[in-house]
């Protein structure tokens, strides 16, 4: 099951599929195929054997992790003399663009949602907290929309940090990926959920020097892992996909995709966006932040977990 160099103690405990696949126990499933196939994303092909195999034991997992929190709170309230408050357990979930972290959180989002311990389970992403289109024109950041720099990190940071202190209510921008920007007066409201799950590309990003990072205030989290080469494979794969699918509408940021360039200059856009953007963001900011995960699953070319790293405690 764990894997370590000669001689040097390793800070994860490391599994193979099939030693995770048994960690399942009696968790039951309570999901149809039908509801997988509305939370998976594009191109994603992850089913219900994945579903069985993976995401269940990994949601047994975060449930111990979760409630064990309630008898550390009391002691804790006893050693103060004074109640404290239950407040969210925040789980992070991260990796590059096309890697499947955002079907990876809609996913646990519904599992815990089922468990009777912790009903109420919200999820926000970072897309949230990018800056609007004209204002990142306006910063000439326009091309490097992803990068750390394009989102309002104050205010992604405040968000998170006053849910985890257990705010009653919280109202946050609504981003849409058809039309690629935050929608003007959109607010999704969050109301002291029992878990928060944070999904985005800077989830593990580390603070400046004096000042708090979203990290600073997770409980949990989760890094989506594959090769370069197989990402970069599963992007160019998703844009051909929308270009068929999402594209197709008017009100699409990329319907010109689906209008007016054949699929050589589509292949070449996506190729160049990977190269230039995606690739250099996941290589420079978001693969240097796996280290300090809980918990790493890594997928092989076929989008299958085939194996975990979780950090002992």
């Amino acid at each position: 099951m764990t894997r370590e160099k000669a001689g040097v103690p390793s800070p994860y405990v490391e599994l193979s599929r099939d030693a995770w696949r048994a960690l399942r126990a009696s968790t039951p499933l309570p999901l149809g195929r039908d509801e997988l196939d509305a939370l998976r994303g594009v191109r994603d092909p992850i089913d219900i054997a994945e579903v069985e195999e993976v995401y269940l034991p990994l949601s047994r997992l975060l449930n111990l992790y979760a409630t064990a929190r309630g008898p550390l709170r009391d002691a804790i309230g006893a050693f103060l003399a004074e109640p404290m408050r239950p407040t969210p357990f925040v789980i992070g979930v991260t990796g590059s663009v096309a890697v499947g972290k955002s079907t990876t959180a809609r996913l646990l989002r519904t599992l815990l949602a089922r468990r009777p311990e912790h009903p109420t389970v919200e999820l926000i992403t970072t897309d949230s907290f990018l800056y609007a289109n004209a204002e990142l024109t306006r910063l000439g950041l326009s091309e490097r929309k992803g990068f750390p720099e394009t989102y309002d990190r104050r205010a992604l940071v405040s968000t998170v940090g006053a849910l985890k202190a257990g705010a009653a209510e919280v109202e946050i921008p609504v981003y849409s990926h058809l039309q690629y920007d935050l929608v003007p007066g959109a607010r999704q409201t969050v109301r002291r959920p029992d878990i928060l799950i944070v999904e985005g590309l800077h989830v593990l990003e580390s603070a400046e020097p004096g000042t708090l990072s979203v990290a600073d205030h997770l409980d949990f989290s989760i890094y989506v892992d594959a090769r370069v080469e197989d990402i970069q494979q599963w992007f160019v794969d998703r844009l051909f996909a929308l270009r068929r699918t999402a594209f197709t509408d008017p009100r699409s940021y990329f319907h010109q995709f689906a209008t007016q360039l054949d699929e050589d200059e589509t292949a070449a856009f996506a190729r160049r966006v990977w190269r230039e953007i995606n690739e250099v963001n996941l290589v420079s900011n978001i693969l240097p932040t796996r280290a300090r995960a809980t918990l790493v699953l890594h997928k092989a070319r076929d989008h299958s977990v085939q194996r975990l790293r979780l950090r002992r405690i």
